[in-house]
């Protein structure tokens, strides 16, 4: 029993067959790491790992060949792919350097759309008219929008540098262009929130009326700011019974058919501090553990 709305299922259904995301770095920055509008990026972010303009030596072309060959080999029946666009804020560019970036992906013909992560504000009207424009032939074109929390208090303790109003206007305009799917990324457990503040944040967003959400556990990693708090105690860390709890009563708030890209998060053993469970090895038993508290739940409902 599918106790949420996977995108698995959601692009299977659609496209009869697996879909696959093809992770791309094209080089991007952020606001909040060039000084623009702050400097050192988000809290939980490492820093070292940034390298402006150059994080991938190989160009866009060169990755998305390199990923669609290895997911060819490992598995069947692929109907297609999405270009993710996933490193940093990928709409943060004049509008003609997004627009070669773009054509490059989607100039594939197994490229069925492309999903966009991005800040919420970094998307002027400009960008997305170009973003709208790719729906006309690839109809599977998203923008993931980081909000990770519906506080200012707690975005600026993090570094974020954008407003929760920001965030609500980019929604707001994005949905004057109806064929862009939105997605929203959150995080459970930043540092001063209680458990009301996190069911604040699925409330603001269920009446918003996006499509997609991506929920993440705070995992702390080395090299950020989170790092040091961490280590002065400043920063508790959920338990896996905690935050699947937390992330039940989440997806409870928001409505029924939102597809849900990412329900936990993970990081390498080379890099994760805490919690010890956001290892990779450590994600089936995540996924189990909030499956048994929907399971429990419906029990207790159908009694």
């Amino acid at each position: 029993m599918a106790y949420y709305r996977k995108l698995n299922d959601y692009l299977k259904d659609k496209y009869g067959g697996r879909v696959q995301k093809v992770a791309i770095d094209a080089g991007f920055t952020c606001p909040n790491r060039d000084g623009s509008k702050a400097s050192g990026g988000c809290t939980f972010c490492n820093n070292l790992s940034f390298s402006p303009y150059a994080m991938s030596k190989k160009t866009v072309k060169d990755q998305i060949e390199k990923s669609m060959a290895f997911y060819k080999s490992r598995f069947k029946n692929i109907k297609g792919f999405l270009a993710y666009f996933q490193a940093f804020t990928n709409t943060y560019a004049p509008v003609e350097k997004l627009k070669e970036v773009y054509d490059q992906a989607m100039s594939y013909d197994e490229i069925i759309g492309m999903s966009i992560g991005t800040r919420p504000d970094c998307v002027p009207e400009e960008v997305l008219d170009l973003i709208a424009s790719y729906t006309a032939e690839k109809p599977e074109v998203w923008v993931e929008y980081g909000l990770q929390t519906a506080h200012f208090r707690t975005l600026r303790a993090i570094n974020r540098a954008h407003s929760v109003a920001e965030f609500v206007d980019a929604v707001l305009r994005t949905k004057r262009r109806p064929s862009i799917k939105i997605c929203v990324h959150v995080i459970l457990g930043l540092p001063g929130e209680d458990y009301e503040d996190m069911m604040e944040t699925a409330r603001l967003i269920s009446v918003l009326g996006v499509d997609g959400i991506k929920i993440h556990p705070l995992h702390i990693v080395k090299h950020t700011v989170m790092e040091k708090q961490f280590l002065r105690g400043e920063i508790k860390d959920l338990t896996i019974e905690e935050y699947a709890r937390l992330a039940v009563d989440f997806l409870s708030i928001l409505p029924k058919d939102i597809i849900v890209h990412r329900i936990t998060g993970e990081a390498s053993e080379e890099e994760l501090i805490a919690p010890h469970w956001c290892l990779p090895k450590y994600k089936n038993e995540v996924l189990k553990a909030i499956d048994m508290e929907f399971k429990k739940r419906n029990r207790l409902v159908l009694v």
